[in-house]
Parts: structure tokens; C-alpha cells; sequence
């Protein structure tokens, strides 16, 4: 598999990743809120969602928002990297990122019983 493709994919990754944890987080705590996390959160994807607003719908909840811009990085993920990599066939372990991260939890969990 080229470099490129890994480093595209972790990156998209990352950042669908963020924007989901984003709207998970958004459930339990204030976009404003002081928790490290959420901080974390909302300043790592507000110029993400600021991107796409253009194409963002105005009658989406805030909550929403987030989770609706990760949905153009799955899609993207899903369907034009698979293509890209020449892959007959699409599937959850397609995803690089994901892929390492299912074989090393795999091993981990192995050892272990």
C-alpha cells in the first residue's frame, strides 16, 4: 500500500474520529464548557465545520453539525479510497486506520486469555 494513501486515510480518520467525538461529547457537555476535553474538541473541528457550511442544511441542531461533516469523511473514506486502493470490495476493515487499530487490539486481547 503507497505512504500516501496510509497518511491520507489516518488523517481523514483522525478527523472523522474527532467530529464524532465532538457530537458524542456535545450530549453531556456545553460547547462552551471548561472540560479539557470538550475544549479540545471544539477547537480542533470548529475550522473543519466552518469549511463545510457552505453545504451544511441551517435547519440542523447544533448537536448535529458535527456528526453531518463526519458523515462527508466516511463517505470519502468508504468509497473513493477503496477505489483509489483497487479493492474489490468494501468493508469496515478496508479502512487502514481502523484495520491497524481492530489487529492490535486483536493481539493485545490474545495474549491476554
Amino acid at each position: 500500500m503507497p505512504f500516501w494513501v496510509l497518511i491520507l486515510d489516518y488523517a481523514l480518520g483522525v478527523i472523522m474520529w474527532t467530529l464524532l467525538g465532538r457530537s458524542a461529547m456535545s450530549i453531556f457537555q456545553r460547547e462552551d464548557s471548561n472540560f479539557f476535553f470538550m475544549r479540545m474538541f471544539v477547537l480542533a473541528t470548529n475550522p473543519i465545520i466552518r469549511l463545510f457550511k457552505i453545504i451544511t442544511p441551517s435547519f440542523l441542531l447544533p448537536i448535529m453539525v458535527p456528526l453531518y461533516v463526519a458523515w462527508f469523511f466516511y463517505m470519502f473514506r468508504f468509497y473513493f479510497m477503496p477505489w483509489v486502493l483497487g479493492y474489490s470490495v468494501m468493508g469496515m476493515l478496508s479502512f487502514p486506520l481502523e484495520s491497524e487499530l481492530t489487529h492490535f487490539l486483536t493481539n493485545i486481547f490474545k495474549k491476554q486469555f
